[in-house]
């Protein structure tokens, strides 16, 4: 018998191998009719071949991938539910809204990564997971409220390929469901900021592959278990904002893997000498700030381990050093009271923490002097030991690290002058070399509030201003003219000290000058009128000093309020009340007289023109925003985002900063 092979077997079969379920596509179909934002265009006749879709070879959907396109509408289940071979689904950071139906999601009875994070979903979550082939459930950053319901890892036993749970930044509260910790696969648990509470049961170490726990901002509360340890695979461990009790665990020092600990703000007690943190030597990230420890200073500053000899041996202390060169913030801030910063003879060996940029030991009550072992330090960037009883002079090496841009000395007992050498900080000296302007970045998130009675976001910041805070303190002397030369600082305190002489015209060299506080010192003379050109200025204060004449007009200091004037008795000219003229005494030349008739002339305009000004930026952002639907989507985006993104803020020394500015 013949055969008869056609040519066009083999390109009919390879066309159609892909080809989508008519049902499948009605149900795309559906789902992109719901949406009130740009068009998906799916317009061909083949599901399979449109953007974001994968198909099997039998042409059922199995991918559904929509992250960022900015989606906006209901999440209706209706409209999905035929995808019956669907194993990814990612919609993420778009504007879905709606509940997630228990109905819904187990109809997705084959799905293994299911991503809706950063929407707008609420209601409670659903009575179960999806499917017993889950991998990854990430519901995190939506409007999802109530307990997680107790059934909800009911099968968690049976869940062989379960990593990754993430609902943090939601409104969840309640206990933690006990059958969470037969989900023995889980490798990630992620719930931080939200209201759930209870203590974290021993069971956990039944999660043997753990690797990250995420539970900052709730109120858990309760001792950490006591055989955390056995979770050797931790990695990041953030506990912190929570009213967690009790001492640390020994069984933490197992945990060696450990790249992040942050326990700050709970109330956990105890000395830490008994830990060997040594061991830790992948630690890149340590945050045991206010809590109740307690020990010896300089046994916290070194990371102490079990064997660790009294102070009058530090070559012992430095052995331990060694091992933590990785280790690139140590914030104590508030944990520590009454002990005495290690002196250079106790540290004579000191070579560690090379790679320190952060070193945060705000409000802990220390005493003695700046050391000059901190000199070796020279990665460090931000220097914070405000609001404690230091002494002494501010040592002039400070103004050789390399790196350092972030100077807080506030709120101390510190005498003598304003060194010169501070005034050439490598960091924050003028460099033509745009990257360089902005590059003041931490690679931290820290929460921004510490109040424990009441709710703050929390905020990771990106960008860090430099800083130098010498405010509250004995300091004596001028402000040397060299200070001109610090162009890319942008907060200078100067406040509540003792200097004297005038305010050197050089500070109008600071151009990025966003806050100047001269405030309740001796200075004399007049407000140089070249201060009128920092066009940055946000915040300005040189009350109760011993300033004269009248303040420059038509410049943007008369936008201050008067307080930031007031207690110079021989101060004149708006916003004070006193007016400039012989007859209050006031000496004022006829350069000065003319200076004031050409600022009232000018003044009128220079409202008119920052009015304007303010107009055309506002409705230039504003009104492409409301214009363009990608455009606004993608700010807001960032704006979210914002929060997500790592960087540090010493919380403490900000927070001192503000009230003083308030106040």
């Amino acid at each position: 018998m013949a055969s008869f092979s056609s040519p066009l077997i083999p390109y009919i079969i390879s066309t159609n191998i892909h080809a989508c379920k008519q049902a499948e596509r009605s149900s795309l179909l559906s789902f992109a009719s719901t949406l009130s934002s740009p068009p998906l265009n799916w317009t061909s006749i083949d599901c399979c071949r449109w953007k974001g879709i994968t198909c099997n070879k039998d042409g059922w959907v199995t991918h559904l991938l929509l992250p960022s396109k900015g989606l906006k509408g209901g999440l209706l289940p209706s409209s999905l539910a035929n995808l019956t071979h669907i194993t990814h689904l990612n919609l993420s950071h778009n504007s879905l809204y709606g509940s997630l139906e228990t109905q819904f999601l187990m109809s997705l009875n084959r799905i293994e990564i299911l991503d809706l994070s950063y929407n707008i979903l609420s209601g409670e979550l659903p009575l179960s997971l999806p499917s017993s082939n889950i991998q990854t459930l990430d519901l995190s950053n939506n409007h999802f409220h109530g307990a997680i319901p107790s059934s909800f890892f009911q099968q968690a036993s049976n869940l062989t390929s379960f990593n990754i749970f993430r609902a943090g930044h939601n409104n969840l509260s309640g206990l933690l469901p006990e059958d969470i910790y037969n989900a023995t696969k889980l490798e990630e648990i992620a719930l931080p900021l939200n209201s759930l509470r209870g203590a974290i049961s021993d069971k956990i170490v039944n999660i043997t592959n753990l690797a990250i726990l995420d539970l900052y901002f709730n109120q858990f509360s309760g001792e950490l278990p006591f055989n955390l340890g056995k979770l050797s695979e931790l990695k990041f461990v953030t506990l912190d904002f929570n009213n967690l009790k009790g001492a640390l665990p020994r069984s933490l020092m197992n945990c060696t893997n450990l790249v992040e600990l942050r326990l700050g703000s709970n109330n956990l007690e105890g000395e830490i000498s008994i830990l060997d943190f040594s061991r830790l030597s992948q630690l890149t990230k340590l945050d045991l700030r206010l809590n109740n420890f307690t020990n010896y200073f300089i046994e916290i500053l070194v990371l102490p381990v079990t064997w660790l000899q009294p102070i009058h041996q530090p070559h012992r202390c430095n052995e331990d050093i060694d091992e933590l060169q990785s280790l690139q913030a140590l914030m104590l801030t508030g944990s520590f009271k009454g002990e005495g910063i290690p002196s250079d003879d106790d540290m004579v060996d000191f070579d560690g923490f090379q790679n320190l940029r952060l070193l945060s030991l705000v409000d802990s009550n220390l005493t003695g002097q700046i050391p000059v072992w901190l000199s070796k330090i020279k990665n460090l960037e931000i220097l914070g030991l405000s609001l404690n009883q230091i002494t002494g002079p501010i040592p002039s090496w400070l103004g050789t690290l390399p790196r350092l841009f972030f100077i807080s000395l506030g709120d101390n007992r510190i005498s003598g002058g304003f060194p010169k050498q501070l005034c050439r900080l490598p960091r924050l000296l003028y460099e033509p070399i745009a990257s360089q302007v902005d590059q003041f970045e931490f690679d931290l998130p820290v929460i921004g509030g510490v109040n424990k009675n009441h709710i703050f976001p929390p905020y990771k910041l990106s960008f860090i201003a430099a800083t130098i805070d010498l405010s509250n303190n004995n300091l004596i002397g001028d402000i040397h003219t060299e200070i001109g030369q610090l162009q890319l600082l942008r907060w200078l305190f100067l406040n509540s000290n003792n200097f004297s002489n005038v305010i050197p015209d050089q500070i109008s060299n600071l151009k990025n000058l966003e806050v100047l506080d001269l405030s309740t010192n001796h200075l004399s003379g007049k407000i140089p009128l070249s201060l009128a050109s920092l066009n940055f200025l946000k915040d300005f204060n040189v009350s109760y000093n011993n300033l004269q004449g009248p303040i420059p007009t038509g410049t943007q200091l008369q936008t201050f309020n008067a307080f930031a004037f007031e207690g110079n008795p021989r101060h004149c000219g708006a916003p004070l009340p006193n007016k400039c003229g012989l007859n209050k005494g006031i000496d004022v030349d006829n350069k000065n007289n003319k200076d004031v008739d050409n600022g009232l002339h000018q003044l009128p305009w220079f409202y008119i023109f920052t009015a304007l000004g303010f107009i055309v930026g506002f409705w230039g952002v504003c009104g492409s925003l409301i214009i363009n639907k990608t455009w606004r989507y993608e700010y807001f985006r960032f704006i979210d985002n914002l929060q997500d993104r790592l960087h540090v803020i010493i919380t403490v020394c900000i927070n001192t900063m503000n009230r003083r500015l308030r106040g």
